[in-house]
């Protein structure tokens, strides 16, 4: 059970316990605050019955002891309501729904190691360091004793006159006959020796919490969509929340949101998946996108360092507060180790622009253009073209692409590839921000800076078709290693290529038939690798697996190429996936075959909810819609290609420039009504 609220998140077992053995916790700014929170009466752990998610920051646990020898039920009922935000805050209730007066010993255990999230995903966690201990005025406070100045905590009891100890609280509760007995716990994260702010403090009402309030403002401001398929009405209200739950805040720029990548794991801001993300949902809330250009933005690259590869113009790959990834591998709080965040970033701006936000980012265009700067100067390190990565030192990411794991670039007969890299979506995203930057140069009426960029788009397509091709394989290569050799191992990365349109008209049908092979299309959605490649493996995390929004990209590909039946097969294969996962579509899932499980086969520690997964169906509404913004131009252009599955679809709300659209569609007939003034619509 994962709840989350911006940069807190807590894992635990379906009774509410977090267990020491297991990669669980209380986690805050990418540090474990509680590694172990057991509740027990009378020395018993509660049996679980039942978890009710509320909100993605807050949950039900309804359990009960274990009925005594000899009996087949217990007369008392524990009821925890818990809320995840910047600590944790548990309302515990015991029920007395026997006909004696009862009494109990209530005892919740405590601990804490202050370790690292990664070192606890990797089941690293251990023993904790010395930490000092306080113990006063009913609350126990623990922090470090190496690093007074890092994150520490305080638990408490709002009432019940708790017994404190160094590892423990514990009450004595007597319960009249269908009485309750109550006490309210808080964990508030200490900073410098400070206790920070709960989002949810005891004795108040969470409705009034700055957690609720935003999410609230969220659901009520996003565009609502809904079908004629429950199943994906569902999904859809599911997405929102999920999103709405991963947005992190300024306290200083409360207006400019960014999303973070995933939880558990990943509650941070990263500059692919941000990007990604934010891209997908212009549909649901153009704020994000807004916000995230501006955050990245700000932390742009200025100088060159290689250790956290910092180079000018370079978008960041990741921020971290915690103390692993700043020791093992940026050497600080932020890491710049990625090839693809950059051109994505250009590619976001001119996405905002389109859909008619343009006043709201256009004081970044020297940042666009800085950005574009360095893929001419840093990112095409040989002058042949194309952006290639190669980590500056043995500390930073081997691969730095979005398969970024370790083995995630291999040949079909398994050798892993030599960097100097040149992947093929890379090029994809470079190829779509000289485009971007190119309209954005003509709106403004820069018609050299215009002539400058189309020529550079030009020019990369007409190369990128010629060494990027495999003209014996019929599908495009995955990257090219250092010796320019074509990586030939069939990925699902080509995906990418159709859906930025680097790729020549005349190859598209050859990759559109692979993608839909039974080696790519599992049924559920395409493989990141061949079921033909040597490194094959279905419960991998990039050799096989499948990922939602890498899914959702295909179909985009295949719907701008016109493949719009191999479109509806994958997108429909994808929503029967979210289905089977209870709305919630995982970060990624594995890659066995739709044939061979009646549903698909879980990942192991695949974050959950995960931004740009929850973001994949908005990609693919939004891909079927034919929906195609050009505010500058004056064009809405909506073209819909419905699978029958869906039914009917609407969507309210619709942020365009300066209205809200609303779209009913069916097949492929839609009503459109809303249209901002200024813009001509086209169907069809």
């Amino acid at each position: 059970m994962t709840l989350v609220e911006g940069a807190s998140f807590c894992i635990c077992t379906q009774s509410g316990d977090i267990t020491p053995e297991h990669a669980q916790g209380l986690f805050f700014r990418d540090s474990r605050l509680i590694s172990r929170w057991e509740l027990y009466l009378d020395a018993q752990l509660t049996e679980p019955l039942s978890v009710q998610p509320t909100d993605p920051y807050a949950g039900v646990f309804v359990g009960r002891p274990h009925p005594r020898p000899g009996l087949a039920d217990g007369h008392l009922l524990v009821v925890r309501r818990r809320y995840v935000g910047q600590g944790m805050r548990e309302d515990l209730s015991l029920r007395n729904l026997g006909r004696e007066t009862t009494a109990v010993t209530v005892t919740l255990v405590v601990e804490t190691d202050f370790a690292d999230l990664f070192a606890v995903k990797e089941g690293r966690g251990g023993p904790p360091g010395q930490q000092h201990v306080s113990v006063q005025n009913q609350k126990l406070a623990i922090w470090p004793a190496d690093r007074p100045d890092r994150t520490g905590l305080v638990v408490r009891a709002s009432c019940g006159d708790p017994i404190v100890g160094p590892t423990s609280l514990t009450f004595r509760a007597v319960i009249e006959p269908r009485s309750e007995w109550s006490t309210c716990l808080e964990v508030v994260p200490l900073s410098a020796g400070k206790e920070l702010p709960p989002r949810f403090g005891c004795g108040e009402p969470v409705e009034h919490s700055s957690a609720a309030q935003r999410l609230t403002a969220w659901r009520h401001g996003a565009t609502r969509i809904s079908a004629d398929r429950p199943s994906l009405t569902t999904t859809f209200e599911r997405t929102a929340a999920d999103l709405g739950s991963l947005r992190i805040f300024d306290p200083d720029r409360p207006d400019l949101p960014v999303i973070a990548a995933g939880a558990p794991w990943y509650m941070t801001l990263f500059g692919r998946d941000s990007l990604l993300t934010s891209c997908m949902a212009l549909l649901l809330d153009q704020r994000l996108a807004v916000g995230t250009l501006h955050v990245l933005a700000e932390l742009q690259g200025t100088k060159v360092d290689p250790i956290s590869e910092e180079e000018p113009g370079r978008i960041l790959h990741e921020m971290r507060h915690g103390s692993g990834l700043g020791a093992e591998v940026a050497g600080g709080s932020i890491y710049y180790g990625t090839a693809d965040a950059t051109p994505l970033f250009v590619m976001l701006f001119g996405e905002v622009y389109r859909w008619g936000f343009a006043d709201e980012v256009r004081d970044l265009l020297p940042n666009v253009d800085r950005a574009l700067a360095w893929i001419n100067d840093y990112g095409d390190r040989d002058g042949d073209g194309f952006v290639e990565y190669r980590r500056a030192t043995d500390k930073g990411l081997l691969n730095q692409g979005w398969k970024d794991s370790w083995d995630g670039v291999s040949f079909r007969n398994g050798h892993l590839a030599d960097p100097p890299i040149a992947l093929c979506e890379v090029q994809a995203y470079v190829y779509a921000a000289y485009q971007a930057r190119a309209t954005m140069a003509r709106i403004d009426g820069d018609d050299t800076t215009a002539e400058l960029y189309r020529k550079r788009a030009a020019e990369l397509r007409e190369s990128f078709n010629t060494m990027f091709w495999l003209p014996d394989r019929g599908y495009v290569a995955l990257g090219l290693d250092r010796d320019k050799r074509q990586v030939d191992a069939a990925t699902s990365n080509m995906g990418h290529c159709l859906w930025t349109g680097i790729l020549d008209d005349d190859k598209a049908r050859q990759v559109a038939d692979h993608l839909l092979s039974p080696e790519l299309f599992s049924g559920w959605g395409v493989r990141t690798l061949s079921t033909a490649a040597a490194r094959y493996n279905p419960v991998s995390y990039h050799n096989g697996s499948v990922w939602p929004h890498d899914t959702a990209i295909v179909v985009a590909g295949l719907m701008r190429y016109g493949f719009t039946e191999h479109a509806q097969r994958v997108a429909t294969g994808l929503v029967d996936a979210a289905d089977r996962f209870g709305g919630r579509l995982p970060e990624l899932f594995c890659g066995f075959d739709r044939a061979e499980f009646a549903a698909p086969v879980s990942y192991p520690s695949s974050c959950s909810p995960q931004a740009w997964a929850a973001a994949s169906l908005l990609l693919l509404v939004r891909s079927l819609l034919g929906l195609t913004p050009s505010v500058p131009d004056g064009v809405l252009r909506v073209a819909p290609a419905i699978p029958p599955e869906f039914g009917e679809l609407w969507l309210r709300g619709i942020p365009i420039a300066d209205g809200r659209l609303t779209v009913v569609a069916r097949g492929k007939e839609a009503q459109v009504s809303g249209v901002p003034a200024g813009l001509r619509l086209q169907t069809g």
